[in-house]
Protein backbone atom coordinates (compact mmCIF):
# COMPACT_ATOMS: atom_id res chain seq x y z
CA UNK A 1 0.00 0.00 0.00
CA UNK A 2 0.77 3.38 -0.36
CA UNK A 3 2.74 5.61 2.00
CA UNK A 4 1.88 8.88 0.33
CA UNK A 5 -1.08 10.09 -1.89
CA UNK A 6 -0.94 12.99 -4.85
CA UNK A 7 -4.54 14.14 -3.77
CA UNK A 8 -5.05 16.88 -6.30
CA UNK A 9 -6.30 19.55 -7.14
CA UNK A 10 -7.10 18.59 -10.47
CA UNK A 11 -5.33 21.30 -13.29
CA UNK A 12 -3.32 22.67 -11.02
CA UNK A 13 0.32 21.58 -11.85
CA UNK A 14 -0.16 17.67 -10.73
CA UNK A 15 0.62 15.87 -14.02
CA UNK A 16 4.02 17.84 -13.85
CA UNK A 17 4.76 16.77 -10.18
CA UNK A 18 3.95 13.97 -10.21
CA UNK A 19 6.33 13.41 -13.18
CA UNK A 20 8.93 15.44 -11.42
CA UNK A 21 8.62 13.18 -8.58
CA UNK A 22 9.10 10.25 -10.61
CA UNK A 23 12.19 11.08 -11.90
CA UNK A 24 13.39 10.97 -8.36
CA UNK A 25 15.16 7.15 -7.84
CA UNK A 26 13.91 6.80 -4.32
CA UNK A 27 10.39 7.38 -5.11
CA UNK A 28 7.77 5.10 -6.58
CA UNK A 29 4.66 6.37 -7.96
CA UNK A 30 2.11 3.91 -9.73
CA UNK A 31 2.35 3.65 -13.47
CA UNK A 32 -1.11 3.82 -13.39
CA UNK A 33 -2.11 7.79 -12.80
CA UNK A 34 -5.14 8.15 -11.11
CA UNK A 35 -6.46 4.85 -10.15
CA UNK A 36 -9.18 6.53 -8.08
CA UNK A 37 -9.67 3.64 -5.45
CA UNK A 38 -10.19 5.29 -2.87
CA UNK A 39 -13.35 7.14 -4.63
CA UNK A 40 -14.33 3.79 -6.34
CA UNK A 41 -14.04 1.30 -3.83
CA UNK A 42 -16.77 -1.65 -4.94
CA UNK A 43 -18.12 -0.01 -6.97
CA UNK A 44 -17.98 1.00 -11.19
CA UNK A 45 -17.88 4.72 -12.56
CA UNK A 46 -21.01 5.18 -13.71
CA UNK A 47 -19.95 8.99 -15.65
CA UNK A 48 -22.62 9.65 -18.06
CA UNK A 49 -21.25 12.57 -19.74
CA UNK A 50 -19.22 12.69 -23.54
CA UNK A 51 -16.56 10.52 -23.62
CA UNK A 52 -16.99 9.96 -19.38
CA UNK A 53 -16.90 6.27 -19.19
CA UNK A 54 -13.72 5.79 -21.18
CA UNK A 55 -12.02 8.07 -18.97
CA UNK A 56 -12.86 6.36 -16.01
CA UNK A 57 -12.25 2.40 -17.61
CA UNK A 58 -8.57 2.26 -15.88
CA UNK A 59 -9.73 2.78 -12.19
CA UNK A 60 -9.22 0.25 -9.37
CA UNK A 61 -12.21 -0.88 -7.43
CA UNK A 62 -11.30 -3.78 -5.42
CA UNK A 63 -8.05 -4.06 -2.70
CA UNK A 64 -6.24 -6.73 -5.00
CA UNK A 65 -6.04 -4.99 -8.20
CA UNK A 66 -4.78 -1.85 -6.45
CA UNK A 67 -2.46 -3.32 -5.01
CA UNK A 68 -0.96 -4.40 -7.72
CA UNK A 69 0.00 -1.08 -8.60
CA UNK A 70 3.04 -0.92 -6.37
CA UNK A 71 3.93 -4.59 -6.79
CA UNK A 72 6.93 -3.10 -8.75
CA UNK A 73 8.26 -1.42 -6.23
CA UNK A 74 11.96 -2.35 -5.03
CA UNK A 75 14.22 -0.27 -2.63
CA UNK A 76 12.07 2.78 -2.95
CA UNK A 77 11.07 5.09 0.12
CA UNK A 78 8.40 6.71 -0.73
CA UNK A 79 5.61 5.00 -2.25
CA UNK A 80 2.67 6.57 -3.73
CA UNK A 81 -0.17 7.47 -6.45
CA UNK A 82 -1.51 10.35 -7.58
CA UNK A 83 -5.47 10.82 -8.14
CA UNK A 84 -6.44 14.08 -8.61
CA UNK A 85 -9.95 14.36 -7.68
CA UNK A 86 -9.52 12.32 -3.83
CA UNK A 87 -9.39 16.14 -2.67
CA UNK A 88 -12.63 16.86 -4.52
CA UNK A 89 -14.18 13.34 -4.02
CA UNK A 90 -16.48 13.37 -0.04
CA UNK A 91 -16.04 9.48 -0.27
CA UNK A 92 -12.23 9.64 -0.67
CA UNK A 93 -11.18 11.03 2.86
CA UNK A 94 -12.52 8.06 4.86
CA UNK A 95 -11.59 5.40 2.82
CA UNK A 96 -8.03 6.94 3.21
CA UNK A 97 -8.03 7.43 6.62
CA UNK A 98 -9.51 3.65 6.78
CA UNK A 99 -6.83 1.71 4.68
CA UNK A 100 -3.78 3.95 5.17
CA UNK A 101 -4.19 5.97 8.56
CA UNK A 102 -0.96 7.42 8.74
CA UNK A 103 -0.18 8.18 4.97
CA UNK A 104 1.21 11.61 3.66
CA UNK A 105 -1.24 13.67 1.63
CA UNK A 106 0.26 16.06 -0.89
CA UNK A 107 -1.87 18.93 -2.54
CA UNK A 108 -1.13 21.40 -4.62
CA UNK A 109 -3.95 24.20 -5.80
CA UNK A 110 -4.03 27.29 -7.93
CA UNK A 111 -5.80 30.38 -8.28
CA UNK A 112 -9.81 29.06 -8.71
CA UNK A 113 -10.68 31.15 -11.61
CA UNK A 114 -7.31 30.01 -13.93
CA UNK A 115 -7.99 26.40 -12.79
CA UNK A 116 -11.92 26.36 -13.65
CA UNK A 117 -10.40 28.17 -16.96
CA UNK A 118 -7.67 25.74 -17.46
CA UNK A 119 -10.67 22.61 -16.75
CA UNK A 120 -12.66 24.32 -19.30
CA UNK A 121 -9.74 24.28 -22.42
CA UNK A 122 -8.76 21.18 -21.56
CA UNK A 123 -12.13 19.64 -22.31
CA UNK A 124 -12.65 21.70 -25.47
CA UNK A 125 -9.14 20.37 -26.25
CA UNK A 126 -10.10 16.41 -26.10
CA UNK A 127 -13.26 17.59 -28.56
CA UNK A 128 -15.78 16.70 -25.71
CA UNK A 129 -16.77 19.91 -24.80
CA UNK A 130 -19.26 22.02 -27.58
CA UNK A 131 -19.86 24.83 -25.75
CA UNK A 132 -16.95 27.65 -26.94
CA UNK A 133 -18.52 30.12 -24.61
CA UNK A 134 -16.93 29.56 -21.27
CA UNK A 135 -19.75 31.60 -19.61
CA UNK A 136 -22.05 29.61 -21.76
CA UNK A 137 -20.38 26.46 -20.03
CA UNK A 138 -20.88 27.45 -17.06
CA UNK A 139 -24.41 28.14 -16.80
CA UNK A 140 -24.61 24.37 -17.87
CA UNK A 141 -22.71 23.46 -15.19
CA UNK A 142 -25.29 22.59 -12.42
CA UNK A 143 -27.28 20.15 -15.12
CA UNK A 144 -24.04 18.65 -15.90
CA UNK A 145 -23.66 17.75 -12.02
CA UNK A 146 -27.46 16.60 -11.98
CA UNK A 147 -27.06 14.10 -14.67
CA UNK A 148 -23.57 12.70 -13.50
CA UNK A 149 -21.49 13.79 -15.35
CA UNK A 150 -17.49 13.35 -14.45
CA UNK A 151 -15.54 15.79 -11.91
CA UNK A 152 -13.40 17.37 -15.12
CA UNK A 153 -17.04 18.86 -15.99
CA UNK A 154 -17.46 20.71 -12.74
CA UNK A 155 -15.22 23.86 -13.51
CA UNK A 156 -16.73 26.09 -11.01
CA UNK A 157 -17.01 23.68 -7.94
CA UNK A 158 -14.07 22.01 -8.16
CA UNK A 159 -12.63 25.66 -7.03
CA UNK A 160 -14.04 25.44 -3.81
CA UNK A 161 -10.82 24.16 -1.84
CA UNK A 162 -12.15 24.89 1.44
CA UNK A 163 -14.02 22.36 2.07
CA UNK A 164 -12.57 20.27 0.64
CA UNK A 165 -9.49 20.19 2.06
CA UNK A 166 -10.97 20.63 5.83
CA UNK A 167 -12.66 17.32 5.43
CA UNK A 168 -8.77 16.08 5.41
CA UNK A 169 -7.90 18.49 8.16
CA UNK A 170 -10.61 16.83 10.21
CA UNK A 171 -9.67 13.04 9.64
CA UNK A 172 -5.61 13.56 9.51
CA UNK A 173 -3.24 15.26 11.64
CA UNK A 174 -1.97 18.28 10.27
CA UNK A 175 1.49 16.84 10.15
CA UNK A 176 0.64 14.19 7.81
CA UNK A 177 -0.45 17.32 5.09
CA UNK A 178 1.42 19.25 2.66
CA UNK A 179 -0.16 21.82 0.65
CA UNK A 180 1.44 23.53 -2.05
CA UNK A 181 0.62 25.69 -4.35
CA UNK A 182 1.08 26.63 -8.53
CA UNK A 183 2.79 29.46 -7.99
CA UNK A 184 5.52 27.23 -5.78
CA UNK A 185 5.82 24.47 -9.18
CA UNK A 186 5.97 27.35 -11.88
CA UNK A 187 8.35 30.09 -10.18
CA UNK A 188 10.90 27.99 -7.74
CA UNK A 189 10.15 23.92 -8.47
CA UNK A 190 13.14 23.06 -7.57
CA UNK A 191 12.79 24.60 -3.52
CA UNK A 192 8.79 22.65 -3.79
CA UNK A 193 10.59 19.23 -4.60
CA UNK A 194 13.36 19.79 -1.66
CA UNK A 195 10.18 20.01 0.94
CA UNK A 196 8.81 17.57 -0.38
CA UNK A 197 11.54 15.29 -0.21
CA UNK A 198 11.82 16.18 3.64
CA UNK A 199 8.28 15.65 3.93
CA UNK A 200 8.42 12.07 2.31
CA UNK A 201 11.93 11.26 3.63
CA UNK A 202 13.71 10.83 0.84
CA UNK A 203 17.11 12.38 -0.36
CA UNK A 204 16.63 15.65 -1.68
CA UNK A 205 20.07 15.97 -3.08
CA UNK A 206 19.14 12.98 -5.67
CA UNK A 207 16.61 15.82 -7.69
CA UNK A 208 17.57 15.99 -11.41
CA UNK A 209 16.05 17.99 -13.96
CA UNK A 210 12.90 19.87 -14.09
CA UNK A 211 9.68 19.24 -13.77
CA UNK A 212 8.00 18.61 -18.07
CA UNK A 213 4.76 20.69 -19.05
CA UNK A 214 2.56 17.97 -18.98
CA UNK A 215 -1.43 17.79 -19.81
CA UNK A 216 -1.37 21.28 -21.10
CA UNK A 217 -4.68 22.51 -22.18
CA UNK A 218 -5.84 25.04 -24.84
CA UNK A 219 -7.39 24.66 -28.55
CA UNK A 220 -5.17 22.88 -31.23
CA UNK A 221 -3.52 24.79 -33.82
CA UNK A 222 -3.58 22.23 -36.35
CA UNK A 223 -6.65 19.62 -35.89
CA UNK A 224 -4.89 17.31 -38.45
CA UNK A 225 -1.71 16.40 -36.18
CA UNK A 226 -4.28 16.81 -33.12
CA UNK A 227 -5.75 13.73 -34.41
CA UNK A 228 -2.81 11.67 -34.85
CA UNK A 229 -1.60 12.75 -31.24
CA UNK A 230 -5.11 11.63 -29.52
CA UNK A 231 -5.74 8.99 -31.59
CA UNK A 232 -1.92 7.01 -31.47
CA UNK A 233 -1.75 6.74 -35.03
CA UNK A 234 1.49 8.76 -34.45
CA UNK A 235 3.16 5.32 -33.81
CA UNK A 236 4.16 5.05 -37.20
CA UNK A 237 6.28 7.75 -36.76
CA UNK A 238 7.46 6.83 -33.40
CA UNK A 239 8.69 3.24 -34.28
CA UNK A 240 11.41 3.86 -36.99
CA UNK A 241 12.81 6.37 -34.22
CA UNK A 242 13.15 3.01 -31.56
CA UNK A 243 16.35 2.06 -32.53
CA UNK A 244 17.80 5.55 -31.92
CA UNK A 245 15.88 7.25 -28.83
CA UNK A 246 14.71 5.74 -26.01
CA UNK A 247 10.98 5.23 -24.69
CA UNK A 248 11.20 7.95 -22.46
CA UNK A 249 12.95 10.47 -25.40
CA UNK A 250 9.82 9.77 -28.03
CA UNK A 251 7.57 10.17 -25.20
CA UNK A 252 8.82 13.81 -24.51
CA UNK A 253 8.90 14.36 -28.40
CA UNK A 254 4.96 13.65 -28.60
CA UNK A 255 4.48 15.91 -25.41
CA UNK A 256 6.42 18.71 -27.10
CA UNK A 257 4.77 18.68 -30.36
CA UNK A 258 1.22 18.45 -28.79
CA UNK A 259 2.11 21.25 -26.37
CA UNK A 260 3.50 23.51 -29.42
CA UNK A 261 -0.01 22.76 -31.08
CA UNK A 262 -1.91 24.18 -28.29
CA UNK A 263 -3.23 27.91 -28.11
CA UNK A 264 -4.72 29.32 -24.58
CA UNK A 265 -7.24 32.03 -25.56
CA UNK A 266 -7.64 34.42 -22.13
CA UNK A 267 -10.47 34.54 -20.05
CA UNK A 268 -12.51 37.07 -20.65
CA UNK A 269 -12.61 39.68 -18.14
CA UNK A 270 -16.47 39.62 -17.36
CA UNK A 271 -15.72 35.80 -16.52
CA UNK A 272 -13.06 36.19 -13.98
CA UNK A 273 -14.89 38.99 -12.68
CA UNK A 274 -18.00 36.61 -11.56
CA UNK A 275 -15.56 33.69 -11.03
CA UNK A 276 -13.57 35.87 -8.41
CA UNK A 277 -16.54 36.98 -6.69
CA UNK A 278 -17.83 33.50 -6.14
CA UNK A 279 -14.95 32.42 -5.10
CA UNK A 280 -13.97 35.35 -2.51
CA UNK A 281 -15.44 33.88 0.93
CA UNK A 282 -14.09 30.68 0.35
CA UNK A 283 -9.96 31.83 -0.74
CA UNK A 284 -10.35 34.06 2.73
CA UNK A 285 -11.14 30.98 4.58
CA UNK A 286 -8.89 28.68 3.14
CA UNK A 287 -5.40 30.87 3.50
CA UNK A 288 -6.83 31.11 7.29
CA UNK A 289 -6.65 26.99 6.64
CA UNK A 290 -3.45 26.16 4.82
CA UNK A 291 -1.41 29.69 6.40
CA UNK A 292 -0.68 30.89 3.03
CA UNK A 293 -1.57 34.01 1.96
CA UNK A 294 -3.79 34.11 -1.13
CA UNK A 295 -4.39 37.58 -1.58
CA UNK A 296 -3.38 37.57 -5.03
CA UNK A 297 -6.03 35.43 -5.87
CA UNK A 298 -8.62 37.98 -4.79
CA UNK A 299 -7.53 40.56 -6.92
Amino acid sequence: MPNFLLIGAQKAGTTALSHYMKQHSQIYISPIKEPGFFDFEGQKPNFLGPGDRELFSHVSTDIESYRRLFQGVSNEIAIGEATTWYLYSSRAPERIQYYIPNVKLIVILRNPVDRAYSAYLHVIRDGRELITDFAQALLEEETRINQNWEYLWHYKQMGFYYAQLKRYFDLFNKNQIRVYLYEDLKDNPVALMQDICRFLNVDETLITGSPPRRNVSGIPKNKFLDYLLKKQNFKWLKTPFKLFLSSKMRENIIVNLNNKNLIKPQISPAARIQLAKMYREDILKLQELIERDLSSWLE
